[in-house]
């Protein structure tokens, strides 16, 4: 019988102890999926892609041959891989992690919905606007508003051609009502990169902030998340992208009505790694291996 377990890891920025460890865990423990919550790949600036850099080149040289291994070694034992990148991977990759030639080692979610046993995955790689200049994975949340210090949509970098309406007018809020639309989400196990605004989950080391004279807001998690889990209430949602929350607030876990929320974040040198399993979310533990 298949294992029911599940790991689920966020934010490696392509540390490739941190794969390795991971990649040990599923050899010693092999679960029935792994969920692999965004930035996964090393950190590439925008000058660094102009000069020819190809982060494509660490999935095909990494990332593809640890999960091939492992597929080699388990064999049927081998899990179900979900994957989806976040707000700090180029969307340049986006080919290479979708190539026919690793189809069979994971699935790309973004934006998809997939099947894992008898739940229904989805994915979602966007994130409210940020500092960061690289706008490939970012997006308004409900509205066209920018937190002080953020930079919009509109004025950012990106690593391929976008529409400028797509730009301007897209919302997470508009992203995720088409992706769900009237579906029965109670069974559900959704994979975002952004956490839910003000929760524990998405609490940022911003505290006495000011820009402009402006305070800044210590949740920069999304809106459009939070108000998408009320009201759909899947049965698990998987976040990251705010490395320090944990930290802050000394959970990685959180209940929105019947919804379990969880974060691999970690902002130390270990490897974070959940484990859940659908049949009784409660019970999942998070280590640092």
């Amino acid at each position: 019988m298949a294992s029911t377990i599940c790991f689920f890891v966020t934010d490696l920025h392509g540390k490739q102890d941190r794969f390795g460890k991971l990649f040990a865990q599923i050899r010693r423990e092999p679960p029935g999926a792994v969920f692999l919550g965004g930035d996964l790949l090393p950190h590439t600036s925008h000058s660094r892609l102009s000069r020819g850099r190809r982060p494509e080149d660490f999935v095909r040289d990494f990332l593809a041959p640890g999960f091939r291994g492992l597929r080699n070694e388990l064999g049927a034992g081998y899990p179900s891989v979900f994957l989806i990148p976040g707000n700090d991977d180029p969307r340049v990759v986006e080919e290479a992690l979708e190539d026919r030639s690793v189809g069979d080692l994971w699935h790309s979610a973004h934006n998809r919905k997939l099947r894992w046993e008898s739940h229904p995955v989805f994915g979602y790689a966007c994130v409210p606007p940020t500092p960061f200049l690289l706008k490939d994975w970012e997006r308004y949340d409900v509205s066209r508003y920018v937190e002080p210090g953020c930079v919009s949509p509109e004025e950012g970098i990106y690593s391929i051609p976008v529409p400028d309406r797509e730009k301007r007018y897209g919302t997470i809020q508009a992203d995720l009502d088409r992706l769900a639309g009237d579906e029965d989400l109670s069974e559900a196990i959704f994979l975002f990169h952004t956490p839910p605004y003000r929760t524990k989950l998405d609490r940022a080391a911003l505290d006495g902030m000011h820009v402009d004279r402006v305070p800044v807001d210590v949740h920069v998690g999304s809106i459009a998340v939070r108000r998408f889990i009320e009201k759909h209430r899947p049965l698990v949602t998987l976040h990251g992208h705010i490395h320090e929350s944990a930290r802050l607030t000394g959970c990685w876990r959180e209940e929105i009505g019947r919804t379990h929320a969880f974060s691999a974040a970690h902002d130390g040198p270990e490897l974070a790694l959940v484990r859940f399993t659908p049949v009784d979310p409660a019970r999942a533990t998070r280590v640092l291996l």
